[in-house]
């Protein structure tokens, strides 16, 4: 199983670490950290030495009740940061959090690797014919509505058909534009209860049905923090622990903010399923 990233296949069949990087002022966790030239250099660094095959860039808050910006806006604070680690780190393969497809044109041509949606396309149409255009591996993940609107949105018929339905019917249309590397993200904590997300985890192995490479990203949400009663900065240890339940459930990519303590889970798991 790999993707295409720049010409470089990466082979999802050992799982991968994504690394977050956050620039927006009013994350969940890291909101505000990395403001300038240096403390993003010295995080990207670090992630990279720690074993991150990726960098997830985002400039836009998708945390439950975030207030939208403009185009503008987020083209303002993302670009310069893609400018700077493709100058910085050359072999990095960096990814753009976005849904606008303009921002994921600029992001492409300022040499970024894949796009990451949290909409999978459907709060702007042009996305996939961009994605088909630039031939880059997509991240389509489920959400309903929008991130401030999304947690009015918990409905479902059925929790894991409906979101296996969402996604069937979001593959077909990429496929039908050409579009051959789609990695899917359930999208925990994204229109869904505490309940929800732990149900999804639960059955988490179904999505391996859809025969494409999962992502996964619970790092220090609140279906940890919220149940254990704590906060999202003493979170790692509960994050680190269902990390482990969703590789052992087939997950590709780990989506986190603490990279080492990632790598190390993967370690793990490594050597506890090749063990004779």
């Amino acid at each position: 199983m790999t993707i295409n990233c720049k010409g470089a296949l990466i082979d999802l069949s050992e799982p991968k670490i994504m690394g977050v990087l956050n620039i927006t002022p009013d994350s969940f966790f890291d909101g505000g950290k990395y403001k300038d030239e240096k403390s993003v250099l010295s995080q990207v660094e670090k992630m990279l030495d720690e074993g991150a095959s990726f960098i997830d860039v985002g400039a836009y808050s998708s945390r439950p009740g975030a207030n939208a910006i403009s185009k503008e806006e987020e083209l303002q604070r993302i670009l310069p940061i893609i400018q700077l680690l493709i100058k910085e780190f050359p072999q990095a393969v960096v990814s753009i959090d976005t849904f606008r497809s303009e921002v994921a044109i600029k992001c492409l041509e300022a040499g970024a690797a894949l796009v990451n949606d949290i909409s999978a396309g459907k709060l702007d149409e042009n996305m996939l014919s961009t994605i088909a255009q630039y031939k880059v591996p997509y991240i389509m993940m489920h959400m309903k509505g929008t991130p401030f609107s999304m947690q009015q949105k918990t409905e479902y018929q059925d929790l894991l058909t409906d979101i296996l339905y969402y996604f069937s019917e979001r593959v077909m249309a990429a496929r039908a534009l050409g579009i051959h590397d789609i990695i899917v993200d359930p999208g925990f904590g994204f229109a869904k209860t505490l309940e929800q997300n732990y149900s999804l985890l639960q059955q988490l192995e179904l999505f391996q049905n859809l025969d494409l490479p999962l992502l996964v990203g619970l790092s220090r949400k609140s279906m940890i923090y919220k149940t254990l009663e704590i906060t999202a900065e003493r979170a790692l240890n509960g994050t680190t622990a269902l990390n482990m339940v969703a590789l052992t459930k087939g997950a590709n990519i780990l989506r986190v903010h603490d990279v080492k303590e990632a790598v190390e889970c993967v370690k793990l798991y490594s050597s506890l399923m090749n063990c004779s």
